[in-house]
């Protein structure tokens, strides 16, 4: 496998303030291990285009791209109470949509099999037009829609494992057929959206997919929902592109969640999203780096993904047997199944 990897050090020049959770140590603890293990069969492009009024405006209004625009050059700029800008901020988020837009023109060209965008400031909570949530622009919203558009794909697989719902990817294509939107998320919890009863809307009915989690889930969970929902539809789906809003604040240590996911869970789900792309997309997947907030769980898992992608997997064989072989009660999936059997075979 050929994975192209992104990372650029003015990723690490957006600055949201003092102490904010969302800082620039989150992408310096992954480049570290990058540069530790390099690991093999991997192309880091040294440059690529960062998107422009266009792209951008492709999903979001004018108002918002001119709203991030002004703030260029600007020492700080509140667009909410958790969401701020630095002078090279506006310049960050272009280069990060940027980003996923050339992964999904690698491996739709062939020049990558996969590919992982290690990006700031973060996307998928960012709307049509309002920066929230940490997110200026919705990186995997403005991809989605330039394969639409541009690569002249059909139809494409949003997945979001965050801790949080994205709120603004959903809302990008909720009314829909040619983006399936499925997320998994602790609810209630911030943004607030995600309700298993969110299911899309018109000729997206069906085409939004939500499994909203209490807390404590961990690995074995995320695998069966993984197994048991996620795949089957996929599979009916037929996506020709995979896009991955990869979070890792599900991590048992994450100072923002509860849940208890590990290194190896993360794995997992890489390797479940590898094998049915390969089933049904020629093995196009782009995974871009939503949240996560524990340093160490942050690099363990981003690290865990590479090494999967590559195909230089951590997962043992009884690993992979203990995932694929659990049945341990998991009433939001019962409940995600019951509303997805009216527009799924499952």
């Amino acid at each position: 496998m050929t994975t192209a990897i992104f990372r650029n050090d003015l990723f690490l020049e957006h600055d949201p303030g003092f102490n904010h959770v969302e800082s620039a140590d989150r992408l310096r603890a992954i480049y570290q291990r990058l540069d530790q293990e390099q690991p093999a069969n991997t192309i880091m492009p040294a440059s690529w285009p960062a998107a422009d009024y266009r792209q951008l405006t492709r999903n979001h209004t004018s108002r918002l791209y001119k709203q991030i625009a002004a703030t260029a050059g600007q020492t700080f700029n509140a667009l909410d109470p958790d969401t701020a800008t630095s002078p090279q901020s506006f310049e960050a988020a272009c280069l990060a949509a940027g980003a996923v837009i050339e992964g999904c023109r690698m491996v739709t060209t062939g020049e990558a099999d996969n590919g992982f965008a290690l990006v700031r400031p973060p996307g998928h909570h960012a709307e049509e037009e309002r920066a929230m949530g940490f997110c200026l622009f919705n990186n995997v919203a403005v991809a989605a829609r330039y394969a639409l558009d541009e690569l002249k794909l059909q139809k494409i697989l949003i997945v979001d494992w965050d801790l949080h719902h994205g709120n603004g990817s959903q809302h990008s294509f909720y009314d829909s057929r040619q983006v399936l939107y499925f997320s998994s998320h602790q609810y209630p919890y911030y943004p607030g959206s995600g309700g298993a009863g969110e299911v899309g809307s018109g000729k997206g009915e069906g085409y939004t997919v939500n499994v909203p989690l209490s807390g404590g889930q961990g690995d074995h969970a995320f695998a069966r929902i993984f197994n048991e929902l996620l795949v089957p539809i996929t599979r009916q789906f037929q996506p020709e592109l995979i896009l991955v809003s990869a979070g890792f604040d599900t991590y048992y240590a994450d100072p923002l969640g509860g849940m208890n996911v590990t290194e190896k869970g993360f794995a997992y789900m890489t390797r479940a999203l590898m094998e049915v792309a390969a089933e049904v997309c020629q093995g196009r997947l782009v995974i871009t780096l939503e949240g996560g907030y524990d340093l160490t769980g942050l690099a363990d898992g981003a690290m865990a993904v590479i090494n999967e992608l590559c195909g230089s997997s951590i997962l043992s064989k009884d690993d992979l047997a203990a995932f694929t072989n659990n049945n341990n009660p998991l009433p939001a999936l019962d409940e995600a199944q019951r509303i997805a059997k009216n527009y799924w075979t499952l």
